[in-house]
């Protein structure tokens, strides 16, 4: 529908209800926190551009923040790129891309541009990570492949995590998600490997290890690094966010 709307609707629109001043416009997004946060860190430095004709928008996702900036007066241009400035000094990391771009795109342009490869290890997203991935044009270029290993059998056959560490510390844990990301990495040879193990729920859970757990390995040419998160989502959210948190763990790798 989208390419249907800008090919056909779009040109309506303009012909019909031309603009008197050019409008522009342009989205930053955000990871790594809330829209209360994003807001309070930028409304100050933004105020005296917006007292000037600067609007400014935010829409929350799951994870994510947009920070929308628009103009449409004489000097609309010259708003939007100033006020664009302070927000990328402010916000700095937690900035993963512009406009469109999904945090997967942004993935696959920096494999690309730094000539590197990924695998995946999944477990509690059942593959939604790697369905990501592949969504983006020219992903094959960087993505070797993955493995969805739910069953502890297949973490062993596949990924060679040991049957002692399974026993010792349960499949949700960080020592499995380490033996995981490296195992994905050695088997397919890749730059970098990805591997996530989590509660989902709505069972499974225990006060330890509480529904929404999970921990998250990227494996490289550098110790594997292992992060804990708690996902209080249901089935869905927490398969998305989770998938979202392993993508930003490795963009702030490659930056």
């Amino acid at each position: 529908l989208r390419p249907m709307f800008d090919a056909s609707v779009v040109p309506l629109l303009h012909r019909e209800f031309p603009l008197t001043a050019p409008f522009v416009c342009r989205t930053l997004r955000t990871t790594g926190l809330g829209e209360s946060a994003v807001q309070e860190k930028v409304k100050v430095a933004l105020d005296a551009l917006v007292t000037a004709g600067l609007g400014v928008g935010y829409c929350a996702r799951v994870g994510q923040v947009d920070v929308r900036l628009t103009a449409s007066n004489g000097n609309a241009a010259g708003l939007v790129r100033e006020a664009e400035a302070i927000v990328q000094r402010t916000l700095g990391p937690q900035i993963y891309g512009f406009d469109d771009e999904t945090p997967e795109a942004v993935i696959v342009r920096l494999l690309a541009q730094q000539k590197k490869t990924l695998a995946l290890a999944e477990s509690c997203t059942g593959g939604g990570l790697a369905n990501h991935i592949t969504n983006v044009s020219g992903a094959s270029a960087v993505f070797l492949g993955g493995f969805v290993t739910y069953s502890n059998a297949a973490k062993e056959k596949f990924l060679g995590v040991r049957a002692e560490t399974l026993a010792a510390h349960g499949a949700v844990s960080e020592a499995v998600a380490r033996e995981m990301a490296e195992g994905a990495r050695r088997q397919l040879g890749a730059d970098f490997a990805l591997a996530l193990t989590g509660i989902a729920g709505p069972g499974g859970g225990s006060p330890e290890k509480p529904v929404g757990t999970v921990f998250i390995a990227l494996a490289g040419d550098f110790e594997t690094v292992v992060e804990r998160r708690l996902n209080a989502y249901e089935r869905t959210g927490f398969k998305g966010l989770t998938a979202q948190q392993a993508l930003e763990m490795l963009r702030v790798r490659l930056v």
